[in-house]
């Protein structure tokens, strides 16, 4: 897997001054550190198709962990996704779901609200200047939804660093 640290320094878990710089300007979190070591292991020890694959980011909220990639491997299907998901989870011991990074928020939120689906992205353009989405989903599918609204809506935020809301209809 490519990451965006030295693997020597993430497996010594001792960081070189380029990577050490990376964290202290806020690139990479402290807590990628372990996201990335526990990747690595398990691209060495059960799952050989992780070596396509580029790792991007790793969004923490609450106790629910996303991890952001950009292109998986051949071979890389999403029963094989669903199964490193569950053995990071296991390994880091938090709810872990990956996500392709896009720029797109309907993909995005489509990737991340499944089980349930997306009735549509609106967008709202506010007094300042700002720009606000609102997803929509179903009355009848926020059951499926993997967590509650106030943190999906949270985690959509963080990974296009703009304002999101979910509103149910």
């Amino acid at each position: 897997m490519k990451i965006p640290l030295d693997y020597l320094c993430v497996k010594s878990g001792l960081l070189c001054n380029r990577c050490q710089s990376l964290v202290d300007r806020g690139e990479v979190e402290n807590f990628e550190i372990k996201v990335m070591e526990a990747l690595l292991d398990l691209e060495e020890s059960q799952f050989k198709e992780l070596k396509e694959s580029t790792y991007y980011k790793a969004i923490k909220v609450n106790n629910n962990l996303l991890i952001l990639l950009v292109g998986s491997g051949p071979g890389m299907t999403i029963q094989k996704w669903v199964k490193v998901a569950k053995a990071l989870q296991d390994k880091l011991g938090m709810k872990v779901r990956i996500m392709e990074k896009t720029n797109n928020i309907k993909s995005s939120a489509v990737q991340l609200l499944s089980p349930a689906r997306v009735l549509g992205v609106n967008t709202v353009w506010l007094p300042d200047g700002s720009v606000q989405y609102v997803i929509r989903v179903s009355r009848n599918e926020t059951r499926l939804l993997p967590a509650d609204t106030l943190v999906l809506e949270s985690a959509l935020s963080k990974i296009h660093d703009t304002r999101v809301k979910i509103r149910v209809e």
